[in-house]
């Protein structure tokens, strides 16, 4: 089993940046990949970016060209550099990791992100 903890959300004005982390431990050989969603109220949870074990990338159309993903092999750490923050970026982000042992499917508890106009 893996467990997540996040790190850097917060409050930033539109056209800011953040840096959200978030670090993998328990059954981490079996991680294939990492990756964030987020949540807005009254809306469903949508894909921010994936990062496979062998380093490819998928981005969510809205972020595309703004977030960035990364990771940390030696740390089991993964982070997401956004960019240019909007309003409509404002959700709870979700640290995720898919694995190659059940549970398939890890979330982490959640990261405040807000945008102000």
């Amino acid at each position: 089993q893996v467990q997540l903890v996040e790190s850097g959300g917060g409050l930033v004005q539109s056209g800011g940046s953040l840096r959200l982390s978030c670090a993998a431990s328990g059954s981490t050989l079996s991680i294939m990949t990492m990756g964030w969603y987020r949540q807005a109220p009254g809306k469903e949870r949508k894909l921010v970016a994936l990062i496979t074990r062998d380093g490819g990338i998928v981005y969510g159309d809205s972020v595309k060209g703004r977030f960035t993903i990364s990771k940390d092999n030696a740390k089991n750490t993964q982070y997401l550099q956004m960019n240019n923050l909007k309003p409509e970026d404002t959700a709870v982000y979700y640290c995720y990791v898919a694995s190659s042992t059940a549970p398939y499917d890890s979330w982490g508890q959640g990261t405040q992100v807000s945008v102000s106009s």
